[in-house]
């Protein structure tokens, strides 16, 4: 077995100040054919994914958790008096090897995942919590980094707030309690990181479980060809006859939209809205659990709720904040939520529907009366939104924009055949970053679409390090005889993530934990909601939408048609929303241990939303990965935060031309390369001049009368 002694050296941060330098760490040896250990002599030191298998990862978490904690004691036991650089720079710099592996492994767990993943995930995942908690806790490198904070020196804006987030972050993570409560404290985080891990598992299995297969002709006949070989592709690939539904979004959503067929569909909704609520992969006691480990670690850090310590780091900063922001939305919107909805019962009720619309029933209806009112659905749009035409469409806005262009490599290796990467390099022909793109639904991805990173930006000695950024989705396949047309909620979906792609991508700064998306939550969503508003530019469309067997450029009228329906149903979709931020921040603003129902207490969160009738055994919580296992934890209200951030911020785009290069380069001048290297609200100000008002996003639904 190859084996090799690595000594980590790094040069003073500056000349002739030997203090300042970052401590020698003596390492463990690395067993280089492990290749997580191993340098990659690959295309900008991209993974090895063909050369990785499941048996590598645990011994290199373990290994590389040994480095972490020699790098740690080295600046712990550093003689020299701690300074910026000895202490809090070198902070930043311990654990490369280590957010490498975890880079690869979290990312590949969320996209292409296995039982023996999962499995492994289990195991690693106390390992990597001790660790942080070890780290945090330490009252020596504590009293270091207090001593930097105390008597900070010289520093630039950037240094500053790393110094500025790294003290708090020692704080906040329980640096200052007492070594009976900084055990309560290791013990609770290491159950949350277990129950939080164990949550999103059972979502995903509970997700996959369900499947509906259609062996009638006659209950499919009705849909749009698109929706049956999309089925057919599903049940093929099953082993299966006919047609088979799942709850996969590009596979449940067109069923909903297009079969008239009740029964099944409340089959379907029913199942779909009660994933993980009691059965196999119940999450209902796991729920109760996270609710009520957070609140004992808000409680022991000196916190009312979770919401509070929370909030503290966040642009709204408190809990009275985020209620007022989600009470105000709400009392502008809900009386045109209601009459969103009046109106579709009508309509139905128009159609022959007896009784009031249900939720399996909203998708159909919904669509019917969109497609009498704005003579507009899929069928009619998909055919100018084939996803390669698309994909070129979004990478041509990035290049009016910001001057980017993407080149396929196929010398990059990627996760999964689905998988493409491309080169990208701005408009002087620097190398920016690598963009994985990963669009279908598998059985082995979690559900919805997201961003994220297998490495971020930095600059070590001069030397800068560029992001390898991934866009995961979940859009409707190609079949035999179609390649994959996109629904326009795809496209926009689309958008979304790249916003985000771009956050990372243009990153500009010497420190990762500030460069990208590594900024407060509620404005984590700011670049990829304003990207959402080119999806109805109808000068935009023009350039790039086509019909995928004629060429055709898509028609004005049906341009004129997308932009006449972009605020259709929004109050309804609005108050959707809330109703997520609500129930959200009802279960982060206990303040008492909750050992109640999960479903009633969904019910009376989401009461003052509440615009279809009520269904009885369904609730949204155990399934709801983005606050119980994904990092939203009193934070989902920052979608609509980030909304109002977007509508505010295109409307610059919209005075000065919506591919105005100098609002471009404000914007990622001031926002995108910035990251979290100054506070959210400097940025944008700085951009846009003035602080974001809510009344521009209810204008932007074309709700003010």
């Amino acid at each position: 077995m190859k084996k090799a002694l690595l000594i980590m050296t790094f040069s003073a941060l500056a000349a002739g100040c030997a203090d300042n330098a970052i401590p020698k760490a003596q390492l463990p040896e690395l067993d280089l054919s492990n290749p997580l250990l191993a340098q990659w002599d690959t295309p900008y030191q991209t993974p090895p994914f063909s050369k990785i298998e499941l048996s590598h990862y645990e011994p290199a978490f373990d290994a590389a958790i040994a480095c972490s904690r020699a790098e740690i004691e080295a600046i712990v036991s550093n003689p020299a008096k701690p300074t910026f650089g000895n202490t809090i720079v070198a902070l930043e710099r311990q654990g490369e090897l280590l957010g490498r592996i975890e880079g690869i492994f979290y990312n590949l767990l969320e996209a292409d995942t296995s039982d023996e993943m999962q499995a492994i995930a289990q195991r690693v995942q106390p390992k990597l919590t001790e660790l942080a908690n070890d780290i945090s806790l330490n009252p020596a490198l504590f009293a270091r980094v207090k001593a930097v904070y105390e008597h900070p020196g010289r520093l630039d804006k950037e240094d500053k707030k790393l110094l500025e987030d790294t003290y708090k972050s020692f704080a906040r993570q329980g640096a200052a309690l007492s070594d009976a409560d900084k055990e309560l404290y290791r013990k609770y985080t290491s159950e949350l990181s277990s129950l939080t891990l164990q949550f999103g598992q059972n979502a995903l299995a509970a997700t996959n479980a369900f499947t509906l297969n259609i062996t009638d002709p006659k209950v499919v006949a009705e849909l749009p060809a698109f929706v049956k070989e999309g089925l057919a592709a599903d049940a093929k690939a099953r082993g299966e006859k006919g047609w088979t539904v799942t709850l996969q979004a590009p596979s449940y959503v067109p069923f909903m939209t297009y079969s008239s067929n009740r029964a099944l569909k409340e089959k379907l909704w029913r199942a779909s809205n009660s994933r993980s609520l009691g059965g196999e992969f119940d999450n209902t006691a796991i729920i109760k659990q996270i609710a009520n480990t957070r609140l004992k670690i808000a409680n022991l850090l000196g916190y009312k709720c979770y919401a509070d310590y929370v909030l503290e780091e966040r642009m709204a900063e408190n809990t009275a904040t985020v209620n007022a922001f989600l009470k105000e939305l709400l009392d502008e919107t809900k009386q045109y939520a209601d009459r969103d909805y009046r109106t579709v019962n009508g309509y139905a009720a128009s159609k022959g529907f007896k009784g009031d619309l249900m939720p399996w029933d909203w998708a159909y209806y919904s669509q019917k009366y969109r497609d009498e009112k704005y003579a507009l659905n899929d069928e009619v749009v998909k055919p100018y939104l084939e996803l390669e035409n698309v994909k070129k469409g979004v990478f041509l806005l990035a290049n009016k924009l910001y001057g980017l262009n993407f080149t396929p490599n196929d010398k990059i290796e990627v996760y999964h055949p689905d998988v493409t990467a491309y080169d990208v390099t701005d408009a002087d022909g620097r190398f920016m970053a690598v963009l994985y793109l990963d669009f279908f639904p598998r059985e082995s991805k979690r559900s919805g679409a997201w961003m994220t990173e297998f490495r971020g930006t930095k600059i070590v000695d001069k030397k800068e390090t560029r992001p390898l950024v991934s866009l995961v989705m979940n859009f409707t396949k190609p079949t035999e005889t179609t390649p994959s047309l996109l629904t326009f909620d795809e496209f926009n979906t689309f958008l979304h993530e790249f916003g985000h792609s771009l956050h990372g991508m243009l990153a500009e700064g010497r420190y990762e934990s500030l460069n990208g998306t590594n900024v407060y939550r509620d404005f984590v969503e700011l670049p990829s909601q304003v990207m959402e508003n080119w999806a109805t530019e109808k000068e935009y469309l023009d350039l790039w939408a086509k019909h995928y067997q004629t060429g055709e450029p898509i028609p004005a009228e049906i341009v004129d048609r997308i932009v006449a329906a972009q605020n259709y149903l929004a109050a309804y979709l609005n108050v959707r929303q809330l109703s997520f931020g609500m129930t959200d921040m009802a279960w982060h603003t206990l303040t008492e241990p909750f050992e109640g129902d999960v479903e009633q207490f969904e019910v009376a969160s989401m009461a003052p939303t509440q615009v279809m009738p009520v269904v009885a055994g369904t609730a949204m919580a155990p399934s709801f990965g983005h606050i119980f296992s994904g990092g939203y934890a009193a934070g989902y209200y920052g979608y609509k935060w980030a909304e109002v951030l977007a509508a505010d911020a295109f409307s610059l785009f919209k005075e000065k031309g919506i591919f105005d290069r100098e609002a471009a380069a404000a914007f990622r001048g001031n926002v995108l390369s910035k990251g979290g290297t100054e506070h959210p609200m400097e940025l944008y100000v700085r951009f846009r001049g003035h602080k974001p008002e809510t009344k521009a996003l209810i204008d932007k639904m074309g709700l003010t009368e």
